[in-house]
């Protein structure tokens, strides 16, 4: 009589039975208007298992992570930024690649991107990136690609992804939502036998928005973006997917994109044609989701207002959304209000300013110490030179992993937060670790577009300011050269577009 197998061996066998998928991707947007470059640092690249944690949904006692055996190469996730050097992106996809060809062979590949990077020299750096994956990989592997909704899907891109699949909600509180979807569609498709969808439905939709006219918060991207789940649903169809595209890159392929994959030619196809029409049709509705007016006017507002804290988009010079984070235009208007001169006046932050040489005067002062010098402008001085701030040190906090360190600083009635490195400021966490609470403020004023959830529900009003900067909301100002023309709303008046579908080759 045979022996059977010890239960070492049996978890042996039953392991490598699993599906083997590998982890790969880089992520960015980063603005061909603004002067800043995106250097290798700032991706904080993750490489083998510690990039495991950063999906909750492969935590080692998930459903998914004892789904497969995963071979995590590189991921890399910037804050949004300036256009990334040649050098920077070489040398991660150098690492990435070398990773790669560690564990070949693999059944499947988590393409995870933003879709939206530019970088120096070279057009389309995710089909790039995906064409280069692909010549390691090979064409049997099924590459599953995730996406934030403001990137940008070229032909390539959509040739090489078998499964694609983007956010459905802008703010992006369903990104992790989004890339498990990529991750169950893939193990699903292999798991049962079916591997690649045979139909990849294309529509390039002619619209270039920025992200705070098309939030899913209000319609019509809330209603349009409802259409997209019930389309993914149907019988026949994987995935469905609308992409907004990337508005402050001058590239052939910023543009909305509809993609569907599935099963059934006739589904596949009549569904993106579909979703793809509906986007065009509302095109005139899109308007920015929250009143807009010039710095003046909104300081004027808030000043007046009783309604505290009033919120101030800094939209111009957004770093979330590519801009360069230190022009200073807006914090010299708002220190030059007579309101404000005074420590009496009313409270208002602005949130934030890099500056490392003011940092390193601050921190050497001390909390309670005078200090003078200015900040900002060192990347685009373009609209402002370098703000000079003479104040008290409120707070001095080391160790965040963008900023590096921090500082507040009271001109007047005025915090400042002065950063080492440019940080985005999204939580309240991120106000009350400086002794700052914004809740009890007169006026908060953040370089943001729209406000992400835990400011959006913190507001007691909100006007978002039409400032200069990198990702200046106004995009009839910007020098456009090279995006696909006609093109709404650049040209308002043209003639209805061919929206049909085009089919993508699958890859054999």
């Amino acid at each position: 009589m045979l022996a059977c197998c010890s239960k070492s061996e049996k978890s042996d066998v039953a392991k490598n039975d699993l599906p083997r998928i590998a982890i790969a991707g880089l992520g960015i947007e980063s603005s061909t208007f603004s002067p800043a470059q995106t250097h290798e640092e700032a991706f904080h690249a993750r490489t083998g298992q510690s990039i495991l944690s950063s999906y909750g949904f492969l935590s080692p006692d998930s459903a998914d992570f004892k789904r497969a055996t995963w071979f995590p190469a590189l991921i890399g996730r910037a804050i949004p930024g300036g256009i990334v050097t040649r050098e920077a992106y070489e040398s991660l996809m150098t690492k990435m690649l070398d990773s790669l060809r560690k564990n070949l062979p693999y059944d499947g590949l988590f393409f995870d991107i933003h879709g939206a990077m530019s970088v120096v020299g070279l057009d389309d750096p995710e089909g790039d990136m995906i064409v280069r994956i692909r010549e390691i990989v090979g064409f049997k592997t099924i590459i599953s690609t995730s996406m934030d909704l403001h990137g940008n899907v070229s032909w390539r891109l959509a040739q090489n992804s078998d499964l694609i699949t983007c956010y459905r909600m802008a703010p992006h509180e369903d990104a992790v939502q989004s890339d498990k979807r990529a991750v169950d569609n893939l193990l699903s498709r292999i798991e049962s036998g079916k591997g690649k969808p045979p139909f990849k439905a294309y529509v390039t939709v002619p619209i270039l928005l920025p992200g705070e006219k098309t939030s899913t918060r209000v319609d019509p991207g809330k209603s349009l973006y409802a259409q997209v789940a019930p389309a993914a649903d149907q019988p026949g169809v994987v995935d469905a997917a609308i992409w907004i595209g990337y508005a402050w890159a001058d590239e052939p392929r910023n543009h909305a994109v509809v993609m569907v994959v599935g099963d059934d030619r006739d589904k596949v196809t009549s569904t993106a044609e579909r979703l793809a029409q509906s986007f065009w049709d509302v095109r005139h509705q899109f308007e920015f989701i929250a009143p807009v007016a010039t710095l003046q006017e909104s300081l004027d507002k808030a000043l007046k207002s009783d309604k505290h804290p009033f919120m101030i988009s800094d939209m111009g010079d957004n770093p979330t959304a590519g801009g360069a984070g230190d022009v200073t235009w807006t914090l010299t208007e708002i220190l030059k209000r007579p309101e404000l001169k005074t420590e009496k006046g009313p409270s208002l932050i602005y949130a934030a300013l890099p500056g490392p040489e003011f940092v390193e005067k601050a921190v050497k002062a001390g909390v309670g110490g005078k200090v003078e010098g200015v900040a900002g402008a060192a990347v685009d001085n373009r609209y402002a030179p370098p703000v000079l701030l003479r104040g008290i040190v409120k707070a001095i906090v080391q160790g965040d992993e963008h900023a590096e360190t921090e500082v507040v600083v009271q001109v007047g009635s005025v915090n400042v937060i002065v950063t080492k490195k440019r940080k985005p400021y999204h939580h309240e966490t991120d106000f009350t670790r400086l002794g700052l609470d914004p809740r009890k403020a007169d006026i908060v004023v953040v370089k943001l577009g729209y406000l992400v959830p835990e400011l959006y529900d913190m507001r007691a009003d909100w006007i978002m300011a039409l400032t200069p900067g990198g990702v200046d909301q106004d995009l009839q100002r910007l020098p456009f050269k090279r995006i696909q023309r006609p093109m709404f709303p650049f040209d308002k008046d043209m003639p209805a577009p061919d929206l049909k579908a085009k089919l993508v080759e699958v890859t054999q």
